[in-house]
């Protein structure tokens, strides 16, 4: 029999109820339609009409989600009439030119960064990556798959550590097994974990690897250049035999930011410290006297592959920040416009 604290209710998220009916949480999610696993069994659900008229975009349910059901009579169907506050929330900037974020997951503890150890591994992806975990609210776990496949994983580890400082590595095979049940361990205590990475770093093979079956399609990978072809086509969380809760994720080759200001900050420390420590507050790390930063590139202090990752993605913030200013009084703009327009139409009343 299903138990919601499996899933990881407890008594912190009673105080966040403000609507009536029955507590759940959103385990898959397809066109608008959700699958919610309650106490009394899982319903298909979709949203109320009010909860729709009154929001919108991210404020929608996604996988992870607690919600407030109302059980349509006799039938395994309900209906969503509150989200409940989220934890943590992680998000990326949809793709192509759109200033919208999509959502991926949420009240997610853990979020594991998945990157194979053959042609695929990318620092530079995985800085994008850890940006978005830290924004989140999740604590981020990088995983380094297909150890069978790499005859020494030092120099990618270090590589990792060089930008990830203080994230739990680990390193795991699913032929050899090597590493699986220490990725369960960190879920015990029905935690959620998001399981993240671009196409082919062998996520839905973890994911069965850790689940004891083969719960997942797995695709195999390209051999001539050892990219992958995208398996999962929808995000899903599923209960684990030993306990704890994973959320698989599509293939994000084209994962682009969103407002991550903060996350830049964490995930970049090292750049920012030494910009705190120039002569000048507005120093432009240039050609400035008392430059903390060309210092360190010129010393080898900082890596400056990794100094152009971080201006790389400074530039991206300002643009979307730029673009969403631009956005908001657009919106702004056609709001007066329409209520113009609303109120010209009004009949004139007689005197």
């Amino acid at each position: 029999m299903i138990k919601i604290e499996q899933y990881g209710w407890n008594s912190s998220w009673l105080e966040k109820i403000t609507a009536n009916g029955t507590p759940g949480r959103v385990t898959l999610e397809h066109k608008n339609v959700y699958r919610v696993v309650t106490d009394s069994g899982e319903w298909l659900c979709s949203l109320s009409g009010k909860y729709r008229h009154l929001h919108s975009g991210t404020e929608f349910p996604c996988v992870g989600d607690w919600v407030i059901v109302e059980q349509m009579p006799g039938e395994e169907k309900g209906i969503i009439h509150q989200v409940l506050p989220r934890t943590s929330q992680f998000s990326r900037k949809g793709a192509g030119e759109t200033t919208a974020i999509q959502l991926i997951a949420v009240n997610v503890d853990f979020v594991f960064l998945a990157m194979s150890l053959n042609d695929d591994f990318n620092i530079r992806r995985l800085e994008r990556y850890l940006l978005a975990a830290w924004d989140s609210g999740a604590n981020p776990i990088i995983v380094l798959t297909k150890k069978d496949q790499c005859s020494d994983s030092e120099p990618f580890i270090h590589q990792v550590e060089s930008v990830a400082f203080g994230v739990p590595i680990f390193t795991v095979s699913v032929i050899t097994g090597e590493g699986i049940e220490k990725l369960q361990n960190q879920l015990l205590g029905s935690k959620t974990g998001a399981l993240l990475g671009s196409s082919g770093v062998g996520k839905s093979s973890l994911i069965n690897a850790m689940f004891g079956t083969e719960r997942m399609t797995v695709q195999t990978i390209r051999e001539d250049d050892s990219k992958g072809r995208h398996t999962t086509t929808h995000r899903e969380m599923i209960l684990l035999p030993s306990g704890g809760l994973m959320i698989d994720t599509p293939g994000m080759r084209e994962f682009q930011l969103g407002d991550y200001s903060e996350g830049v900050e964490a995930g970049f420390s090292d750049v920012e410290d030494l910009a705190l420590a120039c002569r000048f507050r507005d120093c432009a790390h240039h050609d400035e006297p008392g430059c903390r930063v060309q210092e360190a590139l010129q010393n080898g202090e900082l890596d400056a592959a990794r100094y152009q990752s971080y201006l790389k993605l400074k530039r991206e913030l300002a643009h979307i920040e730029r673009k969403s200013d631009a956005a908001a009084q657009k919106a702004e703009r056609n709001k007066w416009k329409q209520l113009t327009k609303d109120y010209r139409k009004r009949p004139v009343k007689k005197q």
